[in-house]
């Protein structure tokens, strides 16, 4: 099966011949390996897609034949669903049952963006007649060009999927560079796409590190968009280099978004509804609800109760039955979550549950759900995004303490209320700053909804017909429909 790199249709060895080991982040045993291209290969895929935009027929295709290629991707998705499932798990270490319910939004996001394919040949730019009858005035939305699109690792083949599928369906021809750390899906998305037909270099994909192929791409002067979702650094040198060339850009970036718990609310949905917002795919979630804040008379309760039903979600490699937590992505992740834990400790948050290697598992970057109570606002656990399977919980005692604490982040990606008091609810939705906000609940995604943050979780929105029309441009047409000259010198 390819391993390399998928540059005009074809598979070709990076041309440095660079190699980069799969590791199993269970095992920790390199059981794959996967190509490491340079900025000479990235140079080849931006020019065959360049090629393949301006000389080739995808973006002259009608929304209606592109939507075709993406339906039979979908239709590809699906067949391959358990398979693509337990690679994905050998790949990133989340659960089996995560990882097919992720496959399984993924062929309903290409499906999503074919439908949007074909209502853009329907839609019609109305502005009016001009105030000069003379003229007679058009809108219409073309294809941006050449899109780079830069992926994480913690949702592998759905974030490649959030940004190309909107990108084909828009005409656009797309380099994917997915992370290093788990790109096995996002290659097998090149094979999909070649079984499906897609015309050479619409769709190419480069794998390597970030900064080789990463700033590469970042910096080709013949990429028209940039589409990134990864960390806030990693995002000011994306959006630093498109300001050399004016790029359009798309970043979602990084959060720590707050939960806020009313006293009046059921404490067992409560609980429930936290787990769920930061220990789904061991916390490595940019939306992770990982800053709890709880009402003082339902706090030590609420506490007691999630350290009790944190500790007994059940660890373990994620292609055995039952798991509900994997191990994190990689050592140096692991590494990174356990400095922050011991952090925590060091700065006086009270250690409620977790917080180290679990038992029994002496191989492997796992670690134990962890709950830190009593969190200072001003802490590195309040503050930091630590993308791993640890929340921090504080009190509060008024609706507007609580609003003043959520908001007081440099982030602003999602937040969510829990409260029967649905005016209440509301009223506190509507004060977060966030981009993505939910009421009795917790990461709650749709397709058909925007997706982005505010502040500096990032730029520009996915999902939804915000995030097709981000892969659009906007052109006015006047035409003059009078008979008579201009006459502007002729005065």
């Amino acid at each position: 099966m390819p391993r390399d790199l998928f540059i005009g249709g074809d598979w070709t060895a990076p041309v440095l011949g660079g190699r980069i080991e799969v590791v199993d982040p269970a095992t920790e045993e390199t059981f794959d390996h996967i190509g490491a291209a340079s900025a000479v290969d990235v140079d080849r895929a931006v020019r065959a897609a360049h090629a393949a935009f301006n000389k080739g027929p995808w973006p002259r295709l009608t929304g209606a034949e592109r939507a075709r290629y993406l339906k039979t991707m979908a239709t590809g998705i699906v067949a391959r669903r358990d398979e693509l499932a337990i690679i994905e798990v050998r790949d990133n270490g989340k659960p089996l049952a995560e990882a097919r319910c992720d496959i399984d939004d993924a062929a309903t996001c290409l499906r999503y963006y074919a439908d949007l394919a074909e209502a853009e040949d329907r839609r019609v730019e109305n502005v009016g007649q001009p105030a000069d009858p003379n003229y007679s005035l058009r809108v219409v939305r073309e294809p941006i060009g050449v899109v780079g699109a830069i992926t994480p690792w913690n949702y592998p083949l759905l974030m490649s999927i959030w940004k190309v599928a909107p990108a084909l369906a828009a005409g656009c021809a797309v380099i994917l560079k997915p992370s290093e750390l788990a790109s096995l899906t996002s290659l097998e998305l090149g094979l999909i796409a070649e079984a499906a037909g897609l015309p050479p270099g619409v769709l190419n994909i480069v794998t390597g590190y970030g900064a080789d192929a990463g700033q590469a791409l970042i910096e080709h002067p013949l990429v028209d968009k940039l589409a990134f979702t990864g960390s806030v650094t990693t995002g000011r040198k994306v959006a630093a280099a498109a300001v050399q060339d004016i790029k359009r850009i798309s970043l979602e970036l990084g959060g720590k978004s707050p939960f806020v718990v009313f006293a009046d609310s059921d404490i067992d949905k409560a609980v429930e509804w936290i787990m769920f917002g930061i220990f789904l795919n061991q916390g490595q979630i940019c939306s992770a609800t990982s800053r709890v804040l709880v009402e003082e008379s339902l706090y030590d309760r609420l506490v007691e109760r999630l350290a009790e039903e944190a500790g007994r979600i059940v660890i373990g490699n994620g292609l055995d039955e039952g798991t509900q937590l994997g191990p994190l992505i990689s050592r140096g992740q692991y590494d990174k979550v356990i400095a922050a834990i011991e952090r925590g400790k060091a700065e006086g948050s009270r250690l409620a549950a977790g917080g180290k290697r679990p038992l029994g598992f002496a191989r492997g970057y796992f670690v134990e759900p962890t709950v830190f109570a009593d969190v200072s606002a001003d802490s590195y656990l309040w503050r930091e995004e630590i993308f791993g399977p640890v929340v921090c919980v504080k009190s509060f005692t008024t609706e507007e303490e609580a609003i003043e604490l959520a908001n007081d982040s440099r982030f602003g990606l999602a937040a969510a209320v829990m409260s029967k008091n649905q005016a209440r609810a509301e009223r506190v939705a509507r004060a977060f700053r966030a981009g993505i906000v939910w009421i009795n609940c917790s990461q709650a995604t749709f397709i058909d909804a925007p997706w982005g943050g505010y502040k500096q979780s990032g730029i520009g929105r996915e999902l939804g017909r915000w995030g097709f029309e981000a892969y659009l441009e906007v052109k006015q047409i006047a035409a003059n429909i009078s008979d008579t000259p201009c006459g502007w010198y002729r005065r």
